[in-house]
């Protein structure tokens, strides 16, 4: 295993982070095992995996976490029943406490130029969003123990910060919310600016759009992956609710004018596509934090949360357009999102290192 790399001594100004369109070598995700989450319903998030993996296979590497041996014993048995088989899948025995890998995974930077080392991986501070849930000691140490099994750099760093909160064009531009990012229960002797510096030295950012707030049920705090997400440079996803009544049509009302007023990186202002929020639901925690926007963009496929809605179309036809080499499919998130986050939450991708030739 290579030494982990202080983030004091770490210089990104060489780096990028690449948006989530590009090719990807592989896609984490943790296999659910925690009966609190999902009460009552983890047998059928179970199947939902089963059906995210197959539809990732053709297009990259799942590496599935197992969170003990017993447990690969019994994904594998899984696996085999449901006759889901690739050689681009691996189950790997790596410790955790619960599924959110997009939260307490590696996130992973590329090299701008051909130097040396050309993809490294973050490790940040998990504090399972600012305490709310415990044990977090596993998930905390993911990205250290891939890092040992698959042999990639890391750079650690004593700042909270989960993958879901940031979402980038690649070129420069980030999209994050103040509810997050500057909530108290993350970093609390760090005020707005001095985020952005280490955001924009950590990822190569030049310009971060700060959005205000999440989705009624988000136990995140605001989590972007649920509200607003580029889908190609200069063009952003953003969920609106236009009932006035709903808990949600401010806050996403605010964001949409912040987003129609904000340029990117190279100081263009962004096309902003607005997508519909499914009708409420309610779950065994309390209101759902159900959206469309936290869809997953495989090498091949991207994968779409729906809940039998008559949203489900609208979504998946907004999309189609942008990703005429992917299969777009709608994947049913009723149970799933119960645990109060969808496929992008699940989800986190290792982008390929670019090739030299």
């Amino acid at each position: 295993m290579k030494q982990p790399i202080s983030s004091h001594s770490f210089d990104g100004s060489t780096y990028r982070l690449p948006a989530e369109w590009e090719k990807h070598e592989a896609t984490f995700l943790a296999w659910p095992h925690n009966s609190e989450t999902w009460p009552g319903l983890l047998a059928g998030v179970q199947k939902t995996y089963l059906k995210i993996i197959q539809a990732l296979v053709p297009g990259e590497k799942v590496y599935l976490l197992a969170k003990d041996c017993e447990a690969a014993e019994e994904i594998n048995e899984t696996l085999r029943k449901a006759k889901v088989h690739s050689p681009n899948l691996k189950v790997l025995i790596i410790p955790n406490d619960d599924a959110w890998v997009r939260d307490s995974g590696p996130i992973f930077i590329l090299r701008r130029d051909e130097g040396s080392p050309r993809r490294v991986a973050h490790d940040f501070t998990f504090n399972s969003w600012g305490r709310k849930y415990g044990p977090w000691d596993n998930d905390d140490v993911i990205p250290q123990q891939a890092s040992k099994m698959l042999d990639f750099p890391l750079v650690t760093h004593d700042f909270v910060l989960e993958g879901g909160s940031l979402d980038t064009d690649g070129e420069g531009t980030l999209l994050t919310t103040e509810k997050c990012l500057l909530n108290p229960n993350r970093n609390p002797s760090l005020n707005r600016n001095e985020i952005e510096k280490r955001l924009c030295n950590w990822f190569g950012i030049q310009k971060i759009i700060w959005l205000h707030d999440g989705v009624e049920g988000d136990d995140t705090d605001g989590h972007v992956d649920d509200i607003s997400r580029f889908i190609a440079p200069g063009v952003v996803v953003t969920v609106v609710e236009p009932n006035k009544q709903d808990a949600n049509h401010a806050p996403l009302a605010e964001n949409l004018l912040r987003l129609k007023s904000a340029t990117n990186a190279k100081g263009q202002p962004l096309k902003v596509l607005e997508m519909p929020m499914p009708p409420r639901a309610d779950g065994p925690h309390h209101r759902n934090p159900a959206s469309h926007a936290n869809f997953y963009i495989g090498n091949s496929a991207v994968l779409v949360p729906v809940f039998e809605s008559p949203t489900d179309s609208v979504a998946l036809d907004l999309l189609r357009p942008y990703f005429p080499d992917r299969s777009v499919i709608g994947i049913d998130c009723r149970d799933l999102v119960s645990g109060l986050g969808a496929i992008h939450c699940i989800t986190q991708q290792m982008p390929a290192i670019p090739s030299t030739s």
